[in-house]
């Protein structure tokens, strides 16, 4: 009976995943957010027990993936969408443009899905990453609406500056190029799997997680951007 329960919490990812896109789509982008976090959520606990409980799968590591391209790559890919559409609604009067230009934000679930695969197939993602995993991707788009709710940060960052590059759709489709990137790039980025908890081992993960919550407490949801910078360079510049 155990064997199963790792593979009943992905599949709690994956509701949380449709509930997630049924909540983007109906523009509801705040409470798809919130749902994009469980899904994460999930997402770690399927492994955290896998590895607790001493179980494998033979379905487990390609259910994971299929349950991942619906509420890290189609769901971030329907936020998108809606931000573009709302963003081009001051911006451009010719309604094919308006039309065709917010299902660029579907160019995030076919590199996420290409991301998946090579994840699957490639050994060398055992102890580390290679391209930015898709939960980190997706819970980077989710904060962006979140963002747009945002008024204030305890570092007196003027929000409004932001809150326009958001509802650009130059700077939203120049983010999403720079994302699709990523997701795919062949460098090494820091796995937050812990084996043990001694600073030696870990002390790259410790690093980024405590300066993570740091930029929390002082820009709330507008530290996103910031971690996933701090993520990337911690990546490049530490043994990970």
């Amino acid at each position: 009976m155990k064997k199963h329960i790792p593979n009943f919490i992905t599949l709690l990812n994956l509701f949380s995943g449709c509930i997630a896109l049924v909540f983007a789509l109906q523009g509801d982008l705040q409470l798809a957010a919130l749902f994009v976090g469980i899904a994460a959520l999930m997402d770690f606990l399927d492994g955290f027990f896998a590895r607790l409980l001493k179980v494998t799968s033979k379905i487990g590591k390609d259910l994971d993936s299929l349950a991942d391209v619906v509420s890290f790559g189609v769901v971030p890919g329907a936020v998108l969408f809606a931000l573009l559409k709302e963003s081009l609604g001051t911006f451009v009067t010719s309604e094919p443009t308006q039309l065709l230009i917010p299902f660029a934000g579907f160019i995030i679930p076919m590199f996420s899905a290409l991301r998946l695969a090579k994840f699957n197939s490639d050994p060398r993602q055992e102890e580390a990453f290679y391209g930015l995993p898709t939960p980190a991707n997706a819970m980077f788009v989710a904060s962006l609406p979140l963002i747009l709710l945002q008024t204030s940060n305890l570092l007196g960052i003027e929000m409004a500056y932001l809150h326009r590059g958001l509802l650009n759709p130059v700077s939203l489709l120049a983010l999403i190029i720079i994302l699709s990137w990523l997701l795919i790039a062949d460098f090494r980025l820091l796995s937050l799997k812990f084996k043990s908890l001694r600073w030696m081992q870990n002390q790259a993960r410790y690093i980024f997680l405590i300066l993570s919550v740091l930029l929390i407490l002082l820009l709330y949801f507008a530290a996103a951007p910031f971690i996933l910078l701090i993520y990337i360079l911690i990546s490049l510049t530490m043994k990970v």
